[in-house]
């Protein structure tokens, strides 16, 4: 071929070329490329306890409350059992003052001012005729102070036994208790909240899903605030995208997109459940050859029920309107 006919041929290809670049570049415009994603739902650790038990295995499908990680529960059980035993020792003593003082323990403190009485009176007797006998000379001044002691000495028991009863006969002051109850308060919320902490170390599923993984294995000691299983939802994924600047006033929550989805023949109708106010850079698989730098914005696409048991991490396009 001439060298005529060479240019001609480039003449007639570069607008070609060209047409055919811009129909591309408006082609990957009207996509959102991204994966399909599942909730996340990551269980941690509590306590820094050993793992006794996962009686589930990764992959598997969970309801609300099965056991996923059991740990250790000796130590948490014997500071459960302590408060529990002061609870109830704390109860006692309320119900004793609430009760006030029985019949026979006034009765019994009667007696005992009788019988503090009855041995005073003896006491006076007995000094009366020791200062009588000092004063004939037949006893000496130290019998006198020793019987005055003796009397002195049980004076008091007798003011200290009528205070004994008169509280008795009053019965359990108001402040009393109040202190009472008020410990009891304070015993029953530590209690509850031990045993908050033996409940938890059962890891049980927090709702229906699918088990993805155990980070840790039986015998392991982990650290407390460690993620010791991960759910993802059973519910129908998601498509994670991102949205070019140009096209995003035409996508807003409840916007019916067309999703496809690779090594999957047919498409889906999902719906837009959110998307960023903000935007951010593209990710490095969403940049075309000319374009490095456009903004996007995260959106997801929430799947129908049809998609339900697409596993998470394919890659998407969704059509842009």
């Amino acid at each position: 071929m001439s060298n005529r006919g060479h240019t001609l041929t480039k003449i007639i290809s570069l607008p070609l070329l060209l047409i055919l670049m811009a129909s591309c570049s408006r082609d990957e415009e009207y996509l959102a490329l991204g994966t399909l994603e599942r909730d996340r739902i990551a269980l941690t650790a509590t306590a820094s306890e050993i793992i006794t038990a996962q009686p589930v295995a990764e992959g598997a499908h969970v309801q609300a409350g099965d056991l996923l990680v059991q740990f250790d529960t000796r130590l948490q059980k014997l500071v459960v059992q302590r408060l529990e035993a002061e609870q109830e020792e704390r109860k006692a003593n309320l119900l004793r003052l609430q009760n006030g003082p029985r019949h026979e323990e006034i009765a019994a403190a009667e007696a005992r001012v009788e019988a503090i009485v009855a041995t005073l009176h003896e006491n006076r007797l007995q000094l009366n005729r020791t200062q009588d006998l000092t004063r004939r000379g037949v006893e000496a001044q130290a019998e006198v102070d020793r019987a005055l002691a003796v009397q002195m000495t049980n004076e008091a028991r007798l003011r200290d036994a009528e205070a004994q009863l008169e509280l008795l006969r009053i019965g359990t002051r108001v402040e009393e208790l109040e202190q009472a109850k008020a410990q009891l308060q304070s015993i029953q919320a530590q209690l509850a909240l031990e045993r908050e902490k033996l409940a938890d170390l059962s890891v049980v599923a927090t709702r229906s899903a699918i088990l993805d993984s155990l980070p840790f294995h039986v015998g392991e000691r982990v650290a407390a605030g460690a993620e010791v299983a991960v759910l993802l939802s059973d519910e129908p994924p998601y498509a994670r995208i991102y949205v070019p600047q140009t096209r995003r006033a035409l996508v807003v929550p409840g916007t019916e997109l067309t999703v496809h989805v690779d090594g999957v023949a047919d498409s889906f109708r999902g719906r837009v459940r959110w998307i960023a106010h903000e935007p951010a850079f593209s990710p490095y698989y969403a940049l075309n050859s000319t374009e490095r730098s456009r903004l996007v914005y995260l959106a997801e696409v929430q799947l129908p029920e049809s998609a339900a048991d697409l596993p998470a991490g394919l890659p998407v396009q969704v059509e842009l309107p």
